[in-house]
């Protein structure tokens, strides 16, 4: 089933790129850039269970830690380096973003919204938020990290990492009205600053 921000990922990318999807999961994004902008490309992912499900779509996928950085590729290797909802699942984002940014000219990153309005409602009524971009109960989540908008976006001030595009989505639709309030899905588009 192909997720609704999928679509917007695309747009970011040129016809033929070169793409590292980082935390590929079952490969399905890698599949939908190769079938809609034919890139060419590589997944990167640990769990076995994922990658023999990226081998049956047909995706060349390496496994590898992230965690432990990205030393096996080489320095601008790639156009595009993806990190699609996994950021809050990373002990060390500083340098998986570092990493990122001197794998690909520019990365993608997407993240669920700690800040949207329900999260904070859940909170409010004294319960860790669980939605679909939160499935998990507060003691089985793979999460380590969580972030609104605006931490995202003054981590890329502080690391001096350039905003190049951002869209921010409410189930599938574009928010452009107190998007940290009202979006649960950030998609950023950064470069070097």
């Amino acid at each position: 089933m192909e997720r609704r921000d999928y679509k917007t990922i695309a747009t970011w990318i040129e016809n033929g790129g070169k793409v590292l999807d980082l935390g590929c999961g079952d490969g399905s994004l890698l599949n939908y850039l190769i079938e809609t902008k034919e890139v060419k490309g590589y997944g990167v992912e640990i769990d076995d269970t994922k990658i023999l499900a990226c081998i049956e779509r047909g995706v060349n996928v390496i496994q590898v830690d992230m965690e432990a950085g990205l030393s096996v590729f080489e320095s601008n290797s790639f156009d595009y380096v993806i990190l699609s909802q996994t950021l809050q699942a990373m002990r060390h984002t500083e340098g998986i973003v570092a990493e990122m940014l001197r794998v690909g000219r520019e990365a993608i990153v997407t993240l669920p919204n700690f800040g949207y309005w329900l999260n904070r409602w859940q909170l409010l009524t004294g319960h860790m938020p669980m939605s679909k971009e939160f499935p998990y109960h507060w003691y089985d989540t793979p999460n380590v990290h969580f972030c609104t908008l605006d931490d995202f976006e003054e981590f890329c001030m502080e690391k001096k990492i350039r905003i190049a595009e951002k869209r921010i989505l409410q189930h599938g639709r574009q928010v452009r009205f107190f998007p940290n309030l009202f979006g649960n899905l950030a998609l950023y588009r950064v470069e070097r600053g």
